[in-house]
């Protein structure tokens, strides 16, 4: 599968493989307007959409908020967590079930455990309209580390009902994302209850972490279940370029350290290697990092012009990157709400529209121009 590439490598890195063959990305047509749903929030890292309408939104420092008719409530019962550079409370997800089991789930950093520090961990809980009870803890990545970088964390769901998760390398890329025995630079399957699939790819090898369905990550910030496709889909920050899009298979390598399309912050090169035997290929990737976080797929009911298209929100550059790919290969790139600020998630709501969460703004819903006629 060919690999592309966004704006120009950096002059340093002559590797074989970094190319200059993808699309320019396109400016904003402004052919929608913005609607602020909620406002005042500081880092708005995750959203789910409840049945009656509300949003339970995470902020990262740790605060829990149900947000309806123009009115935001701190929801009691949040999981404690260590909000510590790129950790906190993180990503949130109804169980595709919810409206009869009620069930919810979130991922944060989590300092549980024998360890000073912190290490990602997902929960199950429920609402009860002011509060989270029923509090499950399903798994914690251990051990815990004082390093604040890459925690992940995204979860998303498959039509089997089975639960992804992602939880970054901790800043250990040497150590962890290469070796199953160890967590962290994973994205892992369980059941709904935590439980452990009997088909995961580790569960007879010895001493490994029976819960990882790959490996090789560096920090997966973005991820969805692609319903065309019926894959799970993420995107992950690489380092001084080499931001990836990866489809998860079950088992497979995504190759960081060893091999990467980025370099180091010191412009020195990481690795020798953009491709090796046995490590997956990403099936896009970005050299300048746009540092993506969230991801969504277009539905076509509100946006048949866009239908289809990947969404990806970049934290650097401010914007949502709208993705036009033809057999997972991209051919067009467009930017959405440009300047608005660092874009950390999307989703699209039960009506169908697009959802941004932007730090220091709040949670903005796009809408075509022609709903408006």
């Amino acid at each position: 599968m060919i690999v592309m590439i966004a704006g120009s490598a950096c002059a340093q890195d002559n590797r074989p493989g970094i190319m200059e063959n993808t699309p320019e990305i396109s400016d904003d047509q402004k052919n929608y307007t913005v609607e602020t749903i909620v406002d005042g929030l500081e880092n708005p890292w995750g959203m789910a959409f409840l049945p009656d309408g509300g949003i339970l939104i995470t902020e990262k420092k740790g605060e829990l908020i149900f947000a309806k008719d123009g009115q935001k409530t701190i929801v009691e019962g949040a999981p404690e967590v260590v909000s510590r550079g790129q950790g906190g409370l993180l990503d949130i997800v109804l169980h595709p079930d919810y409206e009869t089991n009620g069930w919810l789930y979130l991922t944060f950093a989590s300092g549980e455990g024998e360890e000073e520090g912190a290490n990602t961990a997902i929960m199950r809980a429920k609402f009860d309209g002011k509060s989270l009870t029923d509090h499950e803890l399903l798994y914690k990545a251990s051990p815990n580390t004082k390093k604040g970088q890459h925690f992940g964390s995204r979860i998303a769901f498959d039509n089997d009902g089975y639960l992804y998760f992602s939880a970054g390398e901790r800043g250990e890329r040497d150590v962890n994302p290469q070796d199953i025995t160890r967590d962290n630079g994973k994205v892992y399957r369980i059941n709904d209850d935590g439980s452990i699939p009997a088909d995961n790819p580790f569960v007879n090898a010895e001493d490994a972490k029976k819960a990882i369905y790959s490996y090789g990550h560096r920090n997966p910030q973005g991820m969805m279940f692609h319903p065309e496709y019926n894959e799970i889909w993420v995107n992950e920050h690489g380092p001084q370029g080499g931001d990836e899009i990866n489809v998860v298979k079950k088992g497979a390598n995504y190759g960081w350290p060893v091999v990467s399309y980025g370099i180091n912050y010191d412009n020195s090169i990481l690795t020798d290697d953009t491709g090796k035997e046995g490590m997956e290929q990403p099936i896009y990737y970005w050299v300048p990092s746009i540092a993506p976080s969230g991801m969504a797929v277009v539905p076509g009911e509100i946006y048949p012009e866009w239908s289809g298209n990947i969404l990806v929100g970049s934290l650097k550059f401010q914007y949502l990157e709208m993705l036009t790919l033809e057999n997972k290969k991209v051919v067009a790139r467009t930017k959405l709400l440009d300047g608005m600020g660092r874009l950390r998630n999307v989703k699209v709501g039960h009506d169908n529209y697009i959802y941004a969460g932007i730090e220091g703004k709040g949670i903005v819903k796009i809408i075509p121009k022609n709903k408006h006629d």
